[in-house]
């Protein structure tokens, strides 16, 4: 009591600039019950913490305020040397621990059990999140730490301290959400208006009275509304940066950071600025706000906040015909459509890239309705469309497979027919098109040139005008006056090696060419085998869906295709097959070659017949010859095999032992399967290489029900990729009796 009637007879000035050290000096006496001998032999630590870096240096009394705490640990009875203070937050927010190291370090510290005091000028400085701050308060606790700011001292372990210390957490946490909710309000108020910019895009400027104005610079412009003339043409942002490097195109930048804050130069564009340009609706005169949003469950770092695009209909504010426009709303449209279909989705084509695949993106299956692939022999060479089904998620075999090479023969030929009657309109346009692609570059080259002669123009005036007594001046004018002439004559260079490369008009061996290949679409179609990105993308400007039905498991496909427009025609393709049971006509096939063989024909008098009559192979387009018959006549036990002649320990079989022509009928297995697997192992056999024959030394009743599951589970050859399992590869030990 005493001490607080000295405090009220104190002048007021004297008590408001001293009164938080005033209050902790004044309850020492009727708190010290609280500080034991034990917490004095421990750390005193004050945290320092200001929100931002603005406070940090403009609001010092607050810093000091913070710092001076130290003084006050001491008049609690810590030395100097046992005293920690840890500042590594200022200009961080308390709203999270995450990226306050010095938070880290005093949570750490407590629970080393080295710390008997922390002190805070309040409990906000510390924590504004609840569960950063009762961690703490727990971790005092169970450590016998006491928490210290300008109001008093707590015992975490003391209910009413403890009651206390969660009720100004959860002041120091609404604090927070409503200073925060204000400001956004304010914000979001202002953007309704179409009014808030924090900086604006690549061609535009904020002119002082804060509106959004066109870049005054034409060469500005004219580069901006080439970036989307040759999107809308090429139709790949990929691409459109391959093509403004291959032209030496820069962009126009105004840094926002940084010693150039605000200043116009010109960069080498990046695929994130083009991204970027393609999907700010400021281009197409649209104020939007809320583009960028936070999802916490889309969160991976601790860095990552879960930012991510939103769609149109996510904005929280979309104001059109609000800025100067460069493109319209509908082409904006178009261009973020075109990047979704670009994009590898399932429900999108995805961008046409380069590949033999003709079809990739737009094959489907006719049995599922799924998007089939493209599978590559190597890196390059395209083998067939597979379409895995639910194979992933179920372990099921692939839903079907056809050979590529047929299916994309088809595709083009049906492509090529419908713009042959076009060769005409395609070859002036085709010449017009170059043209124009000619004179823009040109026209670009020829403002880069105009831009460095002014440049060396007004760095002439300027040498010119200077007085020849300051010769300092007149030095660095000089210097930067060959350094501009010097820009000026590497450009000059540069461009004349583009004149040789492409002049400014087309030549008339250029225009005949043009005329003869735009005449003969087959021509053009096949000139060059690396522009398979262009015949791709021919191909979906006429072509919306391929779709494609195996017959069963027969060599018969087919495939129909549906033109833009809704126009559909359906084709009837052969593919390859592994087996001749696979034939839909195998048995009209076995009965005819059965009867022709029967009849007295010879091998290659029955492949005559089989290839007048039609009759297809396993092979799409091969015709059938005297040895394939001769292996059908085999494989069907029509003929007795030829078996090589044996040694004189093998000339007569024993129990349990074949010949491999012999098994493979018994087993009604492909003797070129059986074979194979001999030759890895998987069946205890011995090769004769002067007969060129395999003898099976040793397959009991056992062993041929292994073989039979063995082929069952592949078929002879498993396409779907999945490994035979390892008890049906591995054969039986032979009995030492056998």
């Amino acid at each position: 009591m005493t001490a607080r009637r000295r405090t009220r007879s104190r002048s007021p000035a004297s008590e408001s600039t001293n009164r938080p050290q005033q209050v902790l000096a004044e309850v020492i006496d009727g708190v010290s019950r609280k500080i034991q001998d034990y917490h004095r032999q421990r750390l005193a630590i004050v945290y320092v913490r200001q929100s931002t870096p603005h406070q940090v240096n403009e609001h010092r009394e607050s810093g000091e305020l913070q710092y001076g705490l130290a003084r006050i640990a001491e008049r609690y009875g810590w030395s100097k040397d046992r005293i920690l203070i840890i500042d590594e937050d200022q200009g961080h927010s308390g709203r999270t621990a995450d990226g306050r190291l010095g938070f880290q370090r005093l949570i750490a510290e407590v629970g080393l059990d080295h710390v008997g005091l922390v002190l805070g000028i309040e409990m906000s400085r510390l924590a504004r999140s609840n569960k950063d701050w009762h961690q703490l308060i727990e971790l005092c606790a169970v450590f016998h730490t006491v928490l210290a700011d300008q109001d008093g001292i707590y015992d975490p372990t003391d209910y009413n301290d403890r009651l206390l210390l969660g009720l100004r957490g959860m002041m120091s946490e609404a604090e927070l959400h409503i200073l925060r909710g204000r400001m956004y309000q304010g914000m979001l108020n202002k953007a309704r208006r179409g009014e808030l910019f924090n900086h604006v895009p690549l061609g535009y400027v904020l002119t002082p009275a804060g509106k959004v104005a066109f870049e005054p610079d034409k060469e500005v412009q004219n580069v901006v509304k080439l970036v989307f003339a040759k999107f809308e043409e090429l139709g790949s942002a990929l691409s459109l940066l391959r093509y403004l490097h291959r032209q030496q195109i820069r962009l126009p930048i105004r840094p926002i950071f940084g010693p150039n804050k605000g200043q116009l130069e010109w960069r080498k564009p990046t695929y994130s600025t083009i991204i970027n340009m393609l999907h700010n609706p400021t281009y197409a005169g649209s104020y939007a706000h809320g583009r960028f949003q936070i999802d916490p469950r889309r969160r991976t770092t601790k860095k990552d906040q879960g930012r991510y695009r939103a769609t149109i209909d996510e904005w929280k504010v979309l104001i059109h015909g609000k800025l100067p426009a460069y493109i319209t709303w509908e082409q904006y449209v178009a261009n973020i459509d075109r990047l979704y279909a670009n994009g590898s989705q399932w429900d999108s084509a995805g961008a046409a890239r380069e590949g033999e695949a003709l079809l990739a993106g737009i094959v489907v299956c006719g049995r599922c309705g799924k998007r089939m692939s493209p599978r590559y022999k190597g890196k390059t060479k395209l083998t067939a469309y597979v379409c895995l089904g639910d194979q992933k998620a179920e372990s099921t075999p692939a839903c079907q497979r056809v050979t590529a090479q047929t299916v994309d023969e088809l595709i083009a030929q049906q492509v090529l027919a419908a713009i042959e009657p076009a060769s005409l309109q395609l070859s002036l346009h085709a010449t017009g098109e170059i043209q124009r692609e000619r004179d823009r570059v040109h026209a670009e080259w020829k403002r880069r040139l105009g831009k460095a002669a002014g440049e060396v123009e007004r760095l002439r005036h300027q040498y010119d005008a200077v007085d020849p007594a300051n010769r300092l001046v007149a030095t660095e004018l000089e210097h930067r006056w060959e350094e501009a002439l010097r820009q000026q004559r590497c450009l000059k260079e540069d461009y004349d090696r583009f004149l040789r490369d492409q002049p400014d008009s087309l030549g008339q061996k250029e225009l005949l060419a043009v005329e003869q290949l735009a005449t003969n679409i087959p021509r053009l179609w096949n000139t060059s085998p690396q522009a398979s990105a262009d015949r791709k993308e021919i191909v979906r400007h006429l072509i919306e869906r391929v779709t494609i039905t195996t017959e069963g498991n027969s060599e018969v496909v087919e495939i129909m295709v549906r033109w833009h427009g809704g126009v559909e025609h359906r084709h009837e393709v052969i593919r390859s097959v592994a087996k001749y049971e696979q034939l839909r006509d195998f048995e009209r096939l076995r009965s005819h070659v059965t009867e022709l063989w029967r009849s007295g024909r010879s091998t290659t008098a029955i492949a005559r017949a089989l290839n007048a009559e039609g009759f297809r192979t396993t092979l799409a387009g091969r015709n059938y010859t005297r040895h394939t018959v001769r292996e059908l006549l085999d494989s069907w036990g029509l003929t007795e095999p030829k078996r090589p002649q044996a040694s004189a320990e093998q000339s007569t079989l024993g129990s349990n032992e074949w010949w491999l022509l012999d098994l493979s009928r018994r087993l009604s297995i492909d003797h070129s399967t059986l074979s194979r697997w001999c030759r890895r192992g998987w069946v205890h056999a011995r090769y004769f290489p002067g007969q060129r024959r395999w003898w099976i030394a040793w397959a009991d009743q056992d062993e041929c029900d292994r073989l039979r599951r063995l082929y069952e589970h592949g078929r002879g050859c498993p396409h779907d990729g999945s490994p035979y399992p390892v008890e049906l590869k591995t054969p039986k030990h032979k009995p030492p009796s056998e």
